[in-house]
């Protein structure tokens, strides 16, 4: 009698589109490649930092708005913008900002505004480039018999420290 023993390796297939796929994804949603990844803990990152970015647009550009409405009724010779205001109502003689002040606050504004718009619209770029690297990433065999690990170790004859990395491979 002759006893064979055969060994046979599964290994899940893979979609070579799935990268293509989830940066689609999260361009047309953004956090939806991520859950196409089944990376679920990334989508609140990816809102907070879309989110953070249009809450600072949004804030910039109504303050750029309420500093352009002052200067152009000035232009047009009207005293009773809320800069010609006390805290009680109460017209002023002279202007808490000047022209030169409302000038240079629009100024500050848009360019922060223009920032804002950058920094979201980069922080959307990244949100499909994170779900298409993590997409490829997805397709490499990472199991405990390869590993790559520092380690630190101590002698005790001389009292010397070393320190290494070690590449472990078991078949």
């Amino acid at each position: 009698l002759k006893i064979q023993d055969t060994i046979s390796v599964v290994r899940e297939s893979f979609e070579p589109l799935r990268p293509a796929k989830a940066a689609f994804l999260s361009a047309v949603l953004p956090g939806l490649g991520q859950a196409y990844n089944k990376k679920y803990w990334k989508i609140p990152i990816v809102y907070g930092a879309i989110g953070t970015g249009v809450y600072f647009y949004v804030t910039n550009d109504k303050q750029y708005k309420r500093y352009r409405d002052a200067y152009k009724s000035r232009l047009e010779g009207f005293k009773n913008d809320e800069f010609y205001l006390d805290s009680q109502g109460n017209q002023l003689t002279n202007p808490r900002v000047t022209d030169d002040g409302l000038r240079r606050a629009q100024k500050l504004f848009r360019r922060n505004k223009e920032i804002a718009l950058l920094v979201t619209a980069g922080l959307y770029a990244l949100n499909i480039i994170d779900a298409n690297v993590d997409a490829h990433l997805l397709q490499y065999n990472v199991d405990e018999n390869l590993t790559l690990a520092p380690h630190y170790k101590f002698r005790d004859i001389n009292t010397t420290s070393n320190v290494g990395l070690t590449l472990n491979f078991k078949f």
